[in-house]
C-alpha cells in the first residue's frame, strides 16, 4: 500500500467532485435519504461506526454525507494499494485509510487511523466483515472503541439500511444514532468493552424493525455481489 501511505485530505474542489460525482453515478440506480442528521456533532473530528450489508456502503456514505467536512473510510484491507486499478483510484481520492490484514501490521494500522483522526471525520464498519441480514449486525470489534477512546473523539452510529441487495430505484437509507461520548475515559480494557456495548445497542435500536428483503432478478444479484467476499456462506 506504499509503507509511507498516510491518509491526505483532498483539496476542497477535488472533495467536492468525488462527492458529487458518486451522488450522480448512485443516483442512476439507487434513491437515497438520510436521516436523524441533526444528531452529529458539529465537530470536525468524529469516528463513525456503520452497518455494513454490501461493498457500495461506503460510497453512499462519501456520496451523501450531510455536510462539507472532510469525511476518511477506513479500509479497504488491502496489502498495496499501488497494485489495480480500483485500488489506485481510492489512492487517489485520499479519502481511504487501507489497511494490511497481518496482525504484525496493528501498529502501523493504529498510527494511520489516528492520523485520519486529527484531520477529520473516520468512518468505520465495526463489524470487521459484511453483515449477511438487513436488520442484524454481526458482533461488533473493539477498534473503533479503542480508536474513539485514543482519539477522545465521539463515536456516531450509523445504520446503512437497504443495500442488502441492489435493485433499480431501491430505496436506500443512512439513519444516524445520538452521538456516544468517550471524553475524559481511558483506552482501557474496561471502557474499551462497555464502550464498544454501548455502540452495539445504538446500532441494534437504529435497526429495529428493519426487515430483509428477497433477491432481485440476475443484474441486481451480480451487482450486489460483483465486490463482495463472503467467504463464510461458501464454505
Amino acid at each position: 500500500m506504499g509503507e509511507a501511505y498516510q491518509p491526505r485530505p483532498p483539496g476542497r474542489l477535488k472533495r467536492y467532485f468525488i462527492r458529487y460525482s458518486l451522488r450522480v453515478v448512485l443516483g442512476a440506480y439507487l434513491r437515497v435519504r438520510v436521516e436523524n442528521a441533526e444528531l452529529v456533532p458539529a465537530r470536525e473530528t468524529l469516528l463513525v461506526n456503520f452497518s455494513h450489508p454490501n461493498w457500495v456502503d461506503p460510497l453512499v456514505i462519501l456520496a451523501h454525507w450531510p455536510d462539507r467536512r472532510r469525511v476518511f473510510i477506513f479500509g479497504p484491507r488491502e496489502r498495496d494499494m499501488r497494485v489495480g486499478g480500483r485500488n489506485r483510484l481510492i489512492r487517489w481520492s485520499g479519502m481511504a485509510v487501507p489497511f494490511k490484514p497481518s496482525a504484525r501490521d496493528l501498529i502501523d494500522t493504529t498510527k494511520r487511523a489516528m492520523s485520519a483522526l486529527r484531520l477529520g471525520t473516520l468512518v468505520v464498519a465495526g463489524e470487521g466483515r459484511l453483515s449477511d441480514e438487513e436488520g442484524a449486525i454481526v458482533p461488533l470489534e473493539e477498534g473503533p472503541a479503542y480508536l474513539a477512546l485514543r482519539a477522545q473523539v465521539p463515536i456516531v452510529p450509523l445504520a446503512v439500511i437497504g443495500t442488502r441487495w441492489l435493485r433499480f430505484g431501491k430505496r436506500v437509507t443512512l439513519r444516524f444514532g445520538p452521538a456516544i461520548e468517550t471524553q475524559g475515559r481511558r483506552a482501557d480494557r474496561g471502557n474499551v468493552a462497555a464502550v464498544t456495548a454501548e455502540v452495539t445497542r445504538a446500532m441494534e435500536s437504529l435497526l429495529e424493525g428493519v426487515e430483509g428483503e428477497p433477491p432481485p432478478g440476475p443484474f441486481g444479484r451480480w451487482l450486489t455481489d460483483v465486490f463482495n467476499e463472503r467467504p463464510w456462506l461458501e464454505e
